[in-house]
């Protein structure tokens, strides 16, 4: 019996060998298409990895990275970090576009003109602002009031009602009224080592207002979303696989499943057929002749 099992494990590990290998060339070339892009989305995942294979000897926990294009490709990458060189594996030394992700450190070492943070995770920010007593719910309750306004007038550019220029012009007091909001609050401070409701307050407004610039990038450059649900989205069947199988065993595997991730969510953007994408894909890797592409059709 336990001969049996072995063999099966044998075979399984040979078949993702061949199809990892397989997937190689049009996992690397979907990559340097997306590092082109003017507009990336960005997440990352927890993605436990085992050492069967000895490729992860330090028990590192594995972090699945995403990026999304509007271009119909999306890129998973496999980590054993969650770290900026991690990110820098992901986008590569030389981006120049825009990354739209959340606030996360990993990203840092992009200038904040080339960022657009996202308005969904500031949102849950502000509300646990709004849910606290006396003075801090009040700026919460106020600074919630404001990105409400701020998104009606998206809302309304997004459905044709006005022009970009409109939306620019309706946005300007907003954006200046939010900023002065969070100068306000972080001028009145708190106590240093202070721990009170007003001093998470404080802080909160504080992180906010360093990385201001990098919040209305999506009113500056048209085209940009100024969310990463996009990334969230993507990166949903990674966590469903997560909790199901307790993440994968071997550092290889981890590589394999990101390639797998990449092909599949790509073409079901592009509503390509996932099977013959991939029976041709191992064609070309056994026999030779052309690989197929997970580019869009020009």
């Amino acid at each position: 019996m336990a001969q049996a099992i072995n063999l099966i494990d044998t075979g399984q590990a040979t078949i993702r060998q061949r199809l990892s290998a397989a997937l190689e060339q049009p996992m690397q070339e979907a990559l340097a298409f997306a590092r082109q892009q003017s507009v990336v989305y960005v997440d990352e995942t927890g993605a436990p990895t085992g050492n069967a294979d000895g490729g992860n000897p330090d028990g590192r926990r594995g972090w699945e990275w995403v990026m999304v294009t509007a271009m119909g490709v999306t890129v998973f990458l496999q980590s054993l970090s969650r770290s900026a060189a991690a990110a820098i594996d992901l986008l590569g030394n030389a981006f120049g576009g825009i990354v739209v992700s959340d606030r996360f450190s990993a990203y840092n070492h992009l200038p904040l003109e080339q960022r657009q943070l996202c308005w969904a995770h500031v949102i849950r920010d502000l509300t646990a602002i709004a849910d606290r007593q006396g003075a801090s719910g009040e700026i919460g309750a106020e600074l919630l009031g404001l990105q409400q306004q701020l998104f009606a007038q998206w809302h309304r550019y997004k459905d044709g009602t006005i022009d970009w220029s409109t939306l620019q012009q309706g946005c300007r007091p907003i954006r200046q009224a939010f900023v002065g909001t969070l100068h306000r609050v972080v001028e009145l401070g708190c106590q240093r080592g202070e721990r009170t409701p007003w001093a998470k307050t404080v802080r909160t407004c504080h992180q906010l207002l360093q990385v201001s610039d990098g919040l209305w990038t999506f009113l500056e450059i048209e085209g940009i979303e100024p969310t990463n649900n996009a990334a969230e989205r993507a990166l949903r069947h990674s966590v469903i696989q997560r909790k199901i199988s307790h993440g994968v065993q071997s550092r290889q595997g981890a590589i394999c499943r990101s390639r797998l991730l990449t092909v599949t969510t790509s073409l079901r953007q592009q509503g390509r057929d996932i099977w013959q994408f991939l029976e041709q894909a191992l064609i070309a890797h056994h026999r030779g002749g052309e690989m197929p592409s997970l580019l869009p059709n020009p």
